[in-house]
């Protein structure tokens, strides 16, 4: 199963053809299951520029699987770790929704499809991260 990232996906409903909205498209034309988390719903419903924006994006991204942390406390307690073992490796994050969606990702075992190379740099220190960069699943 696959986690796609606010990032890929303003992309793709923006119409961007870039490497990940490619994918993306691919994903979808070959019907492999994805879904979101709350966090990316979010983010995604916050970009909204009008009231019917946000009410046919909403329509639209309730029709996914969502993905969530699995156990909050201990979840939490490894996000704080992750950006610890980020930071002692030389990794900053910007972001700790990045670490969040991370988290989902290792918490779910999903293959992480995202266009943010904060990604690519925490998943260089945490090998339970895995992104998804082809379809190629052998």
């Amino acid at each position: 199963m696959i986690l796609v990232d606010t990032s890929v996906l303003i992309d793709y409903l923006k119409g961007q053809e870039n490497r990940k909205t490619i994918l993306f498209h691919k994903l979808l034309e070959q019907g492999i299951p994805f879904g979101i988390s709350n966090i990316i719903y979010l983010e995604l419903l916050q970009g909204a520029r009008s009231t019917a924006e946000f009410d046919t994006l909403k329509e639209y991204l309730e029709t996914l699987e969502f993905f969530e942390i699995s156990n909050s406390k201990e979840s939490y307690e490894n996000i704080a770790r992750l950006n610890i073992l980020c930071r002692s490796s030389g990794v900053t994050i910007r972001s700790t929704i990045d670490l969040i969606i991370t988290q989902i990702a290792i918490d779910n075992n999903l293959m992480l499809l995202h266009n943010d190379k904060d990604f690519d740099h925490i998943a260089s220190v945490v090998g339970a991260l895995k992104i998804l960069n082809n379809l190629d699943f052998t």
